[in-house]
């Protein structure tokens, strides 16, 4: 399950830097056999792409900014959905902080944030079907789905 996410560049201070796109992978039949088994569901091969650039500027990203997503399946558009970034529940300096507070990261690292942009329960992606992610400022992030 593809899961859009505004991504932050964070320098080995624990200062963001620049922000980027996220697609945060799951897989829901591992998840769902166990709300325990998240870890699992989030790690294997491909299971995650950032992209198409890193947006850096001068002042923190604005809480207006839109994330949207799209999933195809050949032309017709499968889901569908957008939200600001204001709807975020803790603010972006606030996951950096949770994150630098028990761990080091020498040469800086990428955190997604989150989303509350999912597809629903039954949904599931099919080999060929295409997953864009946008967000205002920044660009699109386009996968395609592929077993291999």
């Amino acid at each position: 399950m593809p899961e859009p996410e505004l991504t932050l560049f964070i320098n080995s201070k624990g200062s963001i830097q620049g922000y980027t796109i996220g697609n945060d992978m799951s897989s829901r039949s591992i998840e769902g056999e166990n709300a325990l088994y998240l870890p699992q569901a989030k790690t294997y091969d491909k299971s995650a792409a950032i992209g198409p650039c890193l947006y850096v500027i001068d002042a923190p990203i604005s809480q207006e900014t839109n994330i949207s997503i799209a999933i195809k399946r050949g032309e017709k558009a499968l889901y569908e959905g957008t939200t600001p970034l204001s709807r975020m529940k803790r603010s972006l300096d606030e996951l950096a902080g949770f994150l630098f507070r028990e761990l080091s990261f020498p040469y800086g690292c990428y955190l997604m944030t989150g989303t509350c942009l999912v597809p629903p329960n039954d949904f599931t992606l099919e080999p060929g079907d295409v997953v864009e992610i946008a967000i205002d400022g920044i660009g699109t992030l386009t996968n395609t789905v592929a077993y291999n």
